[in-house]
């Protein structure tokens, strides 16, 4: 069982399974929305998630297929669920790392553009765009 939250306490949630390795995006709309190189998440069963509280602090901004949802209050990023609902988008820093203590850099996405300052230093399988399939 992990527990996260975001930066303020206001947005809890749970995942009772298993979550994936870390998946880091480094492309320019996920640069743009996280003022950073790029964007570190972890994947999770929706059938293992839920919300613990908060879910009305959640708010949305999307643009094109772009979609960030974040807490009202402290701006931090939250998970969101995928468009068949099937699997939770979890940023990874919301999550305490003592609770997953083998969770490491598993593929870096969109690497292709990535930023010029941006130096990949671990041993995550490197993707071009996307993934060539879900993780």
């Amino acid at each position: 069982m992990s527990h996260g939250e975001c930066f303020c306490g206001a947005v809890t949630f749970e995942v009772a399974g298993p979550v994936t390795d870390i998946y880091q995006c480094h492309c320019s709309l996920c640069r743009r929305a996280r003022g950073s190189a790029c964007i570190s998440m972890c994947l999770a069963s929706a059938r293992d998630f839920s919300w613990i509280s908060g879910e009305d602090q959640i708010r949305v901004f999307s643009k094109g297929n772009y979609r960030s949802t974040f807490c009202q209050n402290c701006g931090s990023p939250v998970p969101h669920c995928d468009p068949e609902e099937t699997t939770y988008w979890i940023p990874a820093g919301l999550i305490d790392p003592q609770q997953l203590p083998d969770i490491k850099v598993g593929a870096h996405v969109y690497v292709a553009s990535k930023a010029h300052w941006d130096k990949i230093g671990d041993t995550g399988i490197q993707y071009p765009k996307d993934f060539p399939s879900q993780p």
